[in-house]
Protein backbone atom coordinates (compact mmCIF):
# COMPACT_ATOMS: atom_id res chain seq x y z
CA UNK A 1 0.00 0.00 0.00
CA UNK A 2 1.38 3.84 -1.38
CA UNK A 3 2.05 6.04 1.56
CA UNK A 4 -0.52 8.52 0.12
CA UNK A 5 -3.45 5.44 0.69
CA UNK A 6 -2.99 5.86 4.72
CA UNK A 7 -3.12 9.64 4.74
CA UNK A 8 -6.07 11.27 6.71
CA UNK A 9 -7.13 14.63 6.67
CA UNK A 10 -7.71 14.76 10.18
CA UNK A 11 -3.56 13.71 10.58
CA UNK A 12 -2.89 16.54 8.39
CA UNK A 13 -5.15 19.35 10.54
CA UNK A 14 -3.51 18.00 13.30
CA UNK A 15 0.22 18.54 11.96
CA UNK A 16 -0.66 21.92 9.86
CA UNK A 17 -1.81 22.84 14.10
CA UNK A 18 1.35 21.68 15.52
CA UNK A 19 3.77 23.52 12.85
CA UNK A 20 1.64 26.79 13.42
CA UNK A 21 2.08 26.81 17.16
CA UNK A 22 4.82 24.87 17.78
CA UNK A 23 4.12 22.98 20.17
CA UNK A 24 2.00 19.61 21.16
CA UNK A 25 0.25 21.76 24.12
CA UNK A 26 -0.84 24.97 21.26
CA UNK A 27 -2.45 22.76 18.69
CA UNK A 28 -4.22 21.07 21.38
CA UNK A 29 -5.39 24.03 22.67
CA UNK A 30 -6.68 25.23 18.82
CA UNK A 31 -8.16 21.76 17.71
CA UNK A 32 -9.77 21.56 21.25
CA UNK A 33 -8.48 17.50 21.85
CA UNK A 34 -5.61 16.51 24.72
CA UNK A 35 -2.09 16.69 23.68
CA UNK A 36 -2.17 12.76 24.10
CA UNK A 37 -4.65 12.51 20.69
CA UNK A 38 -2.13 15.50 19.17
CA UNK A 39 0.91 13.00 19.69
CA UNK A 40 -1.03 9.97 18.29
CA UNK A 41 -2.13 11.25 15.17
CA UNK A 42 1.34 13.22 14.48
CA UNK A 43 2.43 9.61 15.37
CA UNK A 44 0.51 8.22 12.82
CA UNK A 45 1.38 10.50 10.43
CA UNK A 46 5.24 10.08 10.22
CA UNK A 47 4.74 6.39 10.20
CA UNK A 48 2.53 6.64 7.27
CA UNK A 49 4.95 8.78 5.82
CA UNK A 50 7.67 6.98 6.82
CA UNK A 51 9.59 10.32 7.54
CA UNK A 52 10.18 12.67 11.39
CA UNK A 53 8.58 15.70 10.44
CA UNK A 54 9.42 17.57 13.58
CA UNK A 55 12.41 17.51 15.23
CA UNK A 56 11.83 17.93 19.40
CA UNK A 57 13.47 21.19 21.11
CA UNK A 58 13.29 22.68 24.91
CA UNK A 59 10.75 25.22 23.34
CA UNK A 60 8.40 22.41 21.91
CA UNK A 61 8.53 21.41 18.35
CA UNK A 62 10.48 22.78 15.13
CA UNK A 63 9.66 21.49 11.59
CA UNK A 64 12.06 19.31 10.20
CA UNK A 65 13.03 19.67 6.15
CA UNK A 66 10.58 17.21 5.17
CA UNK A 67 8.15 18.80 7.24
CA UNK A 68 8.68 22.23 5.95
CA UNK A 69 8.09 20.85 2.61
CA UNK A 70 4.67 19.10 3.41
CA UNK A 71 3.67 22.31 5.09
CA UNK A 72 3.23 23.72 2.04
CA UNK A 73 1.20 21.06 0.69
CA UNK A 74 -0.80 20.37 3.76
CA UNK A 75 -1.58 24.16 3.83
CA UNK A 76 -3.08 23.93 0.06
CA UNK A 77 -5.03 21.26 1.35
CA UNK A 78 -6.88 23.21 4.05
CA UNK A 79 -7.32 25.97 1.55
CA UNK A 80 -9.29 23.20 -0.71
CA UNK A 81 -10.92 21.87 2.08
CA UNK A 82 -12.50 25.27 3.13
CA UNK A 83 -13.55 25.92 -0.20
CA UNK A 84 -15.31 23.04 -0.70
CA UNK A 85 -16.72 23.48 2.85
CA UNK A 86 -17.89 27.48 2.10
CA UNK A 87 -19.32 26.18 -1.51
CA UNK A 88 -21.27 22.86 -0.80
CA UNK A 89 -22.96 24.65 1.97
CA UNK A 90 -26.52 24.62 2.37
CA UNK A 91 -28.14 28.03 0.61
CA UNK A 92 -30.53 30.35 2.53
CA UNK A 93 -30.36 33.07 0.89
CA UNK A 94 -29.15 34.34 4.11
CA UNK A 95 -25.34 34.99 5.19
CA UNK A 96 -24.94 33.11 7.90
CA UNK A 97 -21.78 31.67 10.35
CA UNK A 98 -18.33 32.48 12.08
CA UNK A 99 -16.06 35.21 10.99
CA UNK A 100 -13.60 35.92 12.70
CA UNK A 101 -12.65 39.41 12.46
CA UNK A 102 -9.02 40.86 14.16
CA UNK A 103 -7.94 44.46 14.63
CA UNK A 104 -6.37 46.95 17.13
CA UNK A 105 -7.51 47.34 20.26
CA UNK A 106 -8.55 50.94 19.60
CA UNK A 107 -10.85 51.01 16.71
CA UNK A 108 -12.26 47.86 18.01
CA UNK A 109 -13.41 48.66 21.05
CA UNK A 110 -13.94 52.57 20.86
CA UNK A 111 -15.35 52.26 17.14
CA UNK A 112 -16.36 49.34 15.68
CA UNK A 113 -18.30 47.33 18.70
CA UNK A 114 -21.17 49.37 19.52
CA UNK A 115 -21.87 49.35 15.57
CA UNK A 116 -22.45 45.81 14.63
CA UNK A 117 -25.87 46.01 15.76
CA UNK A 118 -26.96 46.97 12.12
CA UNK A 119 -24.80 44.19 11.08
CA UNK A 120 -27.02 41.91 12.87
CA UNK A 121 -30.28 43.10 11.83
CA UNK A 122 -29.51 42.48 7.77
CA UNK A 123 -27.34 39.16 8.55
CA UNK A 124 -29.25 37.37 11.78
CA UNK A 125 -27.37 34.36 11.17
CA UNK A 126 -23.70 35.84 11.26
CA UNK A 127 -21.73 35.55 14.46
CA UNK A 128 -18.99 38.01 14.99
CA UNK A 129 -15.67 37.05 16.62
CA UNK A 130 -13.67 40.50 17.66
CA UNK A 131 -9.99 39.37 17.98
CA UNK A 132 -8.05 42.90 19.65
CA UNK A 133 -4.63 42.46 20.65
CA UNK A 134 -1.16 44.09 20.52
CA UNK A 135 0.49 40.34 19.82
CA UNK A 136 1.59 39.23 15.94
CA UNK A 137 -1.09 38.20 13.86
CA UNK A 138 -0.33 35.65 11.35
CA UNK A 139 -3.31 35.44 8.87
CA UNK A 140 -1.45 32.63 7.14
CA UNK A 141 -2.28 30.85 10.75
CA UNK A 142 -6.07 31.10 10.22
CA UNK A 143 -6.16 33.16 13.56
CA UNK A 144 -8.18 35.24 11.62
CA UNK A 145 -10.61 35.53 8.84
CA UNK A 146 -10.65 38.93 8.14
CA UNK A 147 -7.63 41.04 9.14
CA UNK A 148 -8.52 45.06 9.24
CA UNK A 149 -4.72 46.91 9.55
CA UNK A 150 -3.52 50.25 9.42
CA UNK A 151 -0.98 49.33 6.68
CA UNK A 152 -1.11 47.18 3.55
CA UNK A 153 0.58 43.96 5.06
CA UNK A 154 2.99 42.00 2.81
CA UNK A 155 2.65 38.33 1.57
CA UNK A 156 1.43 35.78 -0.72
CA UNK A 157 -2.43 34.70 -0.52
CA UNK A 158 -3.91 37.64 0.39
CA UNK A 159 -6.36 40.20 -0.65
CA UNK A 160 -5.87 43.90 0.12
CA UNK A 161 -8.34 46.83 0.21
CA UNK A 162 -7.88 50.29 1.17
CA UNK A 163 -10.92 51.17 2.70
CA UNK A 164 -10.11 54.08 4.71
CA UNK A 165 -7.88 57.00 6.32
CA UNK A 166 -8.41 58.27 9.87
CA UNK A 167 -7.26 61.50 10.85
CA UNK A 168 -5.28 61.76 14.56
CA UNK A 169 -4.99 64.64 16.36
CA UNK A 170 -3.67 65.85 19.91
CA UNK A 171 -6.44 66.36 22.94
CA UNK A 172 -6.08 67.68 26.48
CA UNK A 173 -8.76 67.93 29.32
CA UNK A 174 -10.20 71.09 30.19
CA UNK A 175 -8.53 71.16 33.94
CA UNK A 176 -5.08 70.20 32.45
CA UNK A 177 -5.23 73.24 29.92
CA UNK A 178 -6.79 75.02 32.66
CA UNK A 179 -3.46 74.57 34.74
CA UNK A 180 -0.24 73.88 31.92
CA UNK A 181 -1.79 76.49 29.62
CA UNK A 182 -3.32 76.39 26.14
CA UNK A 183 -0.37 75.57 23.28
CA UNK A 184 -0.34 78.21 20.59
CA UNK A 185 1.72 76.64 18.44
CA UNK A 186 4.29 73.80 17.93
CA UNK A 187 7.44 75.21 20.24
CA UNK A 188 4.72 75.33 22.96
CA UNK A 189 4.23 71.61 22.71
CA UNK A 190 7.88 71.33 24.77
CA UNK A 191 6.35 72.54 27.85
CA UNK A 192 3.60 70.13 27.96
CA UNK A 193 3.16 66.17 29.48
CA UNK A 194 2.32 63.78 27.37
CA UNK A 195 0.73 60.25 27.78
CA UNK A 196 1.65 57.61 24.71
CA UNK A 197 2.57 54.17 24.36
CA UNK A 198 5.26 51.95 25.84
CA UNK A 199 8.19 52.13 23.58
CA UNK A 200 9.81 48.99 23.28
CA UNK A 201 6.30 46.74 24.08
CA UNK A 202 5.08 48.74 20.39
CA UNK A 203 4.49 45.66 18.22
CA UNK A 204 2.93 47.93 15.13
CA UNK A 205 5.40 50.93 14.41
CA UNK A 206 2.27 52.42 12.57
CA UNK A 207 1.23 53.35 16.19
CA UNK A 208 3.89 55.54 17.05
CA UNK A 209 2.22 58.23 15.37
CA UNK A 210 3.12 61.12 17.70
CA UNK A 211 6.55 60.58 16.47
CA UNK A 212 4.85 62.47 13.39
CA UNK A 213 3.63 65.59 15.59
CA UNK A 214 6.08 66.25 18.02
CA UNK A 215 9.64 64.60 18.70
CA UNK A 216 11.02 66.74 21.80
CA UNK A 217 8.18 66.03 23.61
CA UNK A 218 7.93 64.81 28.27
CA UNK A 219 5.66 61.52 28.20
CA UNK A 220 4.95 61.39 32.12
CA UNK A 221 2.66 58.44 31.72
CA UNK A 222 2.81 55.06 29.41
CA UNK A 223 0.40 52.47 28.18
CA UNK A 224 -0.01 49.87 25.47
CA UNK A 225 -3.73 50.65 25.97
CA UNK A 226 -5.13 53.57 23.64
CA UNK A 227 -8.21 53.52 26.30
CA UNK A 228 -6.29 53.44 28.80
CA UNK A 229 -4.16 56.07 27.89
CA UNK A 230 -7.33 58.49 26.74
CA UNK A 231 -8.75 57.97 30.10
CA UNK A 232 -5.28 59.04 31.79
CA UNK A 233 -5.30 62.55 30.03
CA UNK A 234 -8.91 63.02 30.45
CA UNK A 235 -8.15 62.25 34.19
CA UNK A 236 -5.63 65.33 33.25
CA UNK A 237 -2.08 63.98 32.78
CA UNK A 238 -1.01 65.48 29.87
CA UNK A 239 -1.93 65.77 26.34
CA UNK A 240 -2.61 62.56 24.02
CA UNK A 241 -2.21 61.79 20.19
CA UNK A 242 -5.72 60.15 18.93
CA UNK A 243 -7.51 58.96 15.75
CA UNK A 244 -11.12 60.49 15.24
CA UNK A 245 -12.73 57.67 15.90
CA UNK A 246 -11.52 57.49 18.91
CA UNK A 247 -13.21 60.62 20.55
CA UNK A 248 -16.74 61.38 20.91
CA UNK A 249 -18.79 64.25 21.80
CA UNK A 250 -19.37 62.44 24.89
CA UNK A 251 -15.90 62.28 25.69
CA UNK A 252 -14.21 65.44 28.38
CA UNK A 253 -11.56 65.88 25.49
CA UNK A 254 -10.68 69.31 24.31
CA UNK A 255 -8.73 69.53 20.80
CA UNK A 256 -5.47 70.84 20.66
CA UNK A 257 -3.93 72.91 17.54
CA UNK A 258 -5.39 70.31 14.99
CA UNK A 259 -4.45 72.50 12.14
CA UNK A 260 -1.52 72.30 13.24
CA UNK A 261 -0.28 69.03 15.10
CA UNK A 262 -2.19 66.02 13.03
CA UNK A 263 -1.20 63.43 11.31
CA UNK A 264 -3.43 60.12 9.31
CA UNK A 265 -2.89 56.23 9.03
CA UNK A 266 -4.58 53.87 6.34
CA UNK A 267 -7.20 51.42 6.98
CA UNK A 268 -6.84 48.39 5.17
CA UNK A 269 -9.34 45.24 4.90
CA UNK A 270 -7.12 42.04 4.18
CA UNK A 271 -8.58 38.34 3.71
CA UNK A 272 -7.71 35.42 2.76
CA UNK A 273 -7.56 34.22 -1.05
CA UNK A 274 -9.81 31.41 -0.77
CA UNK A 275 -12.75 33.15 1.60
CA UNK A 276 -12.92 36.25 -0.50
CA UNK A 277 -15.82 34.51 -2.04
CA UNK A 278 -17.97 33.15 1.00
CA UNK A 279 -21.18 34.76 1.96
CA UNK A 280 -20.34 35.65 5.49
CA UNK A 281 -16.97 37.04 4.61
CA UNK A 282 -18.60 39.05 1.62
CA UNK A 283 -21.37 40.02 4.34
CA UNK A 284 -18.81 41.65 7.16
CA UNK A 285 -16.56 42.90 4.61
CA UNK A 286 -19.14 44.84 2.77
CA UNK A 287 -20.54 46.44 6.40
CA UNK A 288 -17.08 47.45 7.44
CA UNK A 289 -16.99 49.63 4.13
CA UNK A 290 -19.96 50.76 3.90
CA UNK A 291 -19.59 51.39 7.50
CA UNK A 292 -16.06 53.43 6.14
CA UNK A 293 -17.54 55.27 3.20
CA UNK A 294 -20.27 56.88 4.74
CA UNK A 295 -18.11 58.08 7.71
CA UNK A 296 -15.80 61.47 6.40
CA UNK A 297 -13.69 60.97 9.46
CA UNK A 298 -12.67 58.05 7.88
CA UNK A 299 -11.87 59.00 4.28
CA UNK A 300 -10.01 62.20 4.32
CA UNK A 301 -9.90 62.21 0.75
CA UNK A 302 -7.09 58.98 1.00
CA UNK A 303 -4.36 61.19 0.36
CA UNK A 304 -0.94 59.45 0.86
CA UNK A 305 0.18 59.19 4.66
CA UNK A 306 3.38 61.58 5.55
CA UNK A 307 4.87 58.55 7.49
CA UNK A 308 4.83 54.75 5.91
CA UNK A 309 4.19 52.06 8.34
CA UNK A 310 6.80 49.64 9.06
CA UNK A 311 6.16 45.82 9.62
CA UNK A 312 6.17 45.05 12.88
CA UNK A 313 3.04 43.31 13.19
CA UNK A 314 3.44 40.54 10.50
CA UNK A 315 0.49 39.47 8.50
CA UNK A 316 1.04 36.53 6.09
CA UNK A 317 -0.72 34.93 3.09
CA UNK A 318 -0.91 31.57 2.27
CA UNK A 319 2.51 29.95 0.82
Amino acid sequence: MRALDLLDWDDLKVFINAARGGSLAGAAKRLRVDQSTVSRRLAHLEGALGIALFERVPSGLRLSEAGQRLLGHAERVESAVIAMGEEVSPSTGQAGGRVRLATMEGIASLYLAERFGSLRETHPDLTVELVTSSQTVYVNRREADLFLSFFKPPGQGLVSELVGRFRLGLYGAPGYLARAGIPKSLDDLREHAFVSYIDDLIQVDCVRWLDDVVRDRHVVFHSTSMIAQKQAAAGGLGLVLLPSFAVSGRDDLVPVLHEAASTSRDLWLNVHTDLQFAPRIRAVAGFLKGLFRSDPSLQLGLRPPPTPCRRSLVVEGLH
